[in-house]
């Protein structure tokens, strides 16, 4: 159906264009126009058919359609939803901040012919599509599943799933307005990327943190709840806390709640946002900033040396962009799990812990590289300066290593309190990880924009590969040593791994030094 220019329908048209074309899943030649590749076709072919049949495994287990629908399902359901709503409002506030300051476009929306008010409507449908398709991607296969085996109440996954997109889309838009109304344009796009990571982690780190607690902990939370969830208690089965578990599974009641709270939410975030909408984007335009005069006048330092100055100076970089601080930062949220076991369980868990460590630390610098090394802004000025090249090479590297390296000396010293020599081990294994993570990033990355930082796995698929598996191949070789050091004789076995383990870290490294990228 072709709608007609300027309506909203056309314009929603384009935004649906622009998901598409921003998630690079298209060809490489036009994914605007020429639609999904063959490549990609293919995989999303394999993912549905794979998530097809782990549905079926899962429904074919339960009891007929038409009984009573056991409590516990209920239960466990309202939990999914919960975690899942949070994965949904993150994804709210990086799309809110994206359609808002980052695209570049709403001036001239703005300036058109168009309804500002159609636009906000437009905008903000956007984002629901964009929240509603992924999820709807990766659930609807169980609706589909149990129509097929009678479970028709599945179908509920399709209003449950749009009405919460819609409702996480409303709050992400006023959340970002807010927020611009109490901190400015600027301090919004930092605030609304760090509060996105934290809310898609938040439900994984609460789970971690019971999960590893100790025995008698969870059992107090545990004595501290039954009660609760008594027939007529607050948790009870009648509760409405559970109202989203009855919704996935087609409660009319339940599921008509969800859509008049949805529709609601959109219809009033358009009517009171309108207005500063159009002047949180105008201040968004118009914001030039120029950096204040120093007292006194411009003084300049001469007494820095090189390194010291290219290493403040990638740092800086990195703390202007709040993309990259939240991507950073939500890589860095998942190591604090590793902290909680480490604090709970002590040393019975301290080969697993620094095995992840080993891992998180070296992937960490695999992405700081790409940002300080491949992502670099004025390659040819570099190479054009009276400075020597390898100097700005162990420049990049220090300024690459050192805050993996800051990061894991925590829980390092807190492992050095009370075990020196699985310290030693640990402190080895976790510098030569993040050592070869750099050089390999170094040797085998490729140009790139600093804005593809979500997209770097496609860019590169060698440089990813040999990070990845020397990745676990360190981290492996620190849980079998770790392992070994506790027993009175080196198991034979572990010795044959472990030297595998550490030849394939060499490999790993020699293979990419002779596939490095040689430059001009």
């Amino acid at each position: 159906m072709k709608a007609p220019a300027g309506s909203a329908l056309w314009l929603l048209k384009h935004e649906v264009r622009m998901l598409f074309f921003n998630s690079g899943y298209g060809s490489k030649k036009g994914a605007a126009t020429r639609g999904l590749s063959k490549k990609a076709i293919a995989l999303w072919a394999v993912i549905t058919l794979a998530i097809h049949a782990a549905a079926y495994f899962m429904l074919s287990k339960l009891p007929d359609g038409t009984m009573q629908i056991p409590h516990l399902l209920i239960m466990g359901l309202t939990g999914v939803y919960a975690a899942l709503a949070s994965l949904m409002l993150a994804q709210g506030l990086k799309a809110s901040v994206e359609v808002l300051f980052e695209r570049g476009d709403m001036d001239l929306l703005l300036s058109s012919p168009l309804s500002s008010r159609g636009i906000l409507i437009v905008r903000l449908a956007g984002i629901v599509i964009g929240i509603a398709g992924v999820f709807l991607f990766f659930l609807t296969p169980f609706a589909h599943i149990g129509l097929l085996l009678g479970h028709y109440r599945w179908l509920g996954i399709y209003p449950v799933v749009l009405a919460t997109a819609t409702v996480a889309a409303s709050l992400s838009m006023l959340g970002t307005l807010g927020l611009v109304r109490l901190f400015g344009v600027r301090r919004t796009r930092v605030v609304a990327q760090v509060l996105g990571a934290l809310s898609g982690a938040m439900f994984f780190l609460l789970s971690q943190v019971f999960a590893n607690s100790s025995g008698g902990f969870r059992a107090k939370v545990g004595a501290w709840f039954a009660p609760m969830l008594a027939p007529g208690a607050t948790f009870g089965p009648d509760s409405q806390v559970w109202l989203p578990g009855q919704a996935v599974l087609g409660d009319p009641r339940a599921l008509l709640a969800f859509s008049l709270v949805a529709i609601a939410m959109f219809a009033l975030t358009v009517r009171f946002t309108h207005r500063f909408f159009v002047h949180g984007v105008q201040q968004a335009v118009s914001l030039v900033r120029a950096a204040a005069a120093p007292a006194g006048g411009q003084r300049y330092q001469f007494g820095r040396s090189l390194t010291h100055v290219i290493i403040v100076k990638e740092w800086r970089l990195i703390a202007r962009d709040p993309q990259l601080i939240s991507q950073v930062m939500l890589q860095l949220l998942y190591m604090l799990p590793l902290f909680f076991v480490l604090i709970f369980k002590g040393g019975t868990q301290v080969a697993g812990i620094a095995a992840g460590l080993t891992f998180l630390a070296g992937s960490l610098t695999a992405a700081l590289a790409w940002v300080i090394m491949s992502a670099e802004d004025a390659p040819d000025l570099l190479h054009a300066s009276p400075s020597s090249m390898h100097t700005i090479r162990r420049a990049k590297l220090a300024a690459v290593t050192m805050p993996a390296l800051a990061l894991v000396s925590v829980p390092m010293l807190w492992v050095l309190a009370r075990d020196p020599r699985a310290a030693m081990l640990m402190c080895a294994t976790v510098v030569a990880s993040v050592t070869t993570s750099a050089l390999i990033a170094m040797w085998c990355g490729r140009p790139a924009a600093r804005g593809d930082f979500k997209k770097r796995s496609k860019g590169n698929l060698l440089s990813n590969t040999l990070e990845t598996l020397n990745g676990f191949a360190w981290s492996g070789l620190t849980y079998l040593l770790l392992m070994a050091g506790g027993e009175t004789r080196f198991p034979g076995w572990m010795l044959l791994v472990a030297a595998l383990l550490f030849a394939a870290t060499i490999a790993l490294l020699l293979a990419a030094w002779i596939l490095r990228r040689r430059e001009d």
